[in-house]
């Protein structure tokens, strides 16, 4: 990423000298709360921010794929996603590189949103449901995590030990469904799955294009 000197004092831009990673965590965590003023005070309604297949399906609201990945469900949505965002994403943009790490975790993001409302064909339930969050696009990461560090050791909810991210992947997303159907809780399994299809993709895209970096950097995780 580039810095750039100030045109008053000479110093460095205060947002130049953060990373990509960083960025992406704050101005998710600004504007929960801006979007959420906005509608407290029906400036704009959740139909403008959050994506809804049925909105999707007549043509409305079509920027919703991008906003919606910077609004959450509430306080704690937020925070187990920024959390998870910040030890992920910063070992991926070391990667990466900041401007590829940006692009991924955008088209990851808009990739989930996609698979949500083509699937909410397949199950009507989710058709006119609102979905919100991150989720889909640091699923993207995970995903393509299985390809780049499938040994990195991670912690998953309430287990204790570290578990491989090859398996702690699938791991996730199975026992994620299971508290949506046990509990009635909503939570986008469609657009989690279409995400880390997404970095499945990428990622063996990478592993082939770049075998030796790969297994090179795979020396580090055992």
């Amino acid at each position: 990423m580039k810095t750039y000197k100030s045109d008053l004092d000479g110093k460095e831009g205060f947002f130049s000298s953060l990373s990509v990673n960083t960025i992406l965590i704050l101005l998710t965590t600004i504007l929960f709360f801006v979007f959420g003023l906005l509608i407290k005070f029906n400036v704009l309604s959740i139909d403008n921010i959050a994506l809804k297949p049925s909105n999707i399906m007549q043509g409305k609201y079509l920027w919703t794929f991008l906003t919606s990945m910077f609004m959450h469900g509430g306080f704690f949505h937020l925070f187990v996603n920024m959390f998870s965002l910040f030890f992920i994403g910063s070992l991926l943009q070391k990667i990466l590189g900041q401007k590829r790490y940006l692009w991924f975790y955008l088209i990851s993001g808009l990739f989930a949103g996609i698979f949500f409302v083509l699937a909410s064909l397949v199950f009507p339930a989710d058709f006119d449901v609102f979905a919100v969050g991150a989720s889909g696009a640091l699923f993207g990461l995970i995903g393509l995590m299985m390809f780049l560090t499938p040994n990195l050791p991670v912690y998953i909810m309430f287990i204790p030990i570290p578990i491989k991210i090859k398996y702690a992947a699938p791991g996730m997303l199975i026992l994620l469904w299971l508290i949506s159907v046990t509990g009635n809780i909503p939570i986008g399994n469609t657009a989690h799955l279409g995400g880390l299809i997404a970095g499945l993709i990428y990622g063996l895209y990478l592993k082939n294009r770049y075998k030796h970096k790969v297994r090179s950097l795979n020396k580090f995780f055992k």
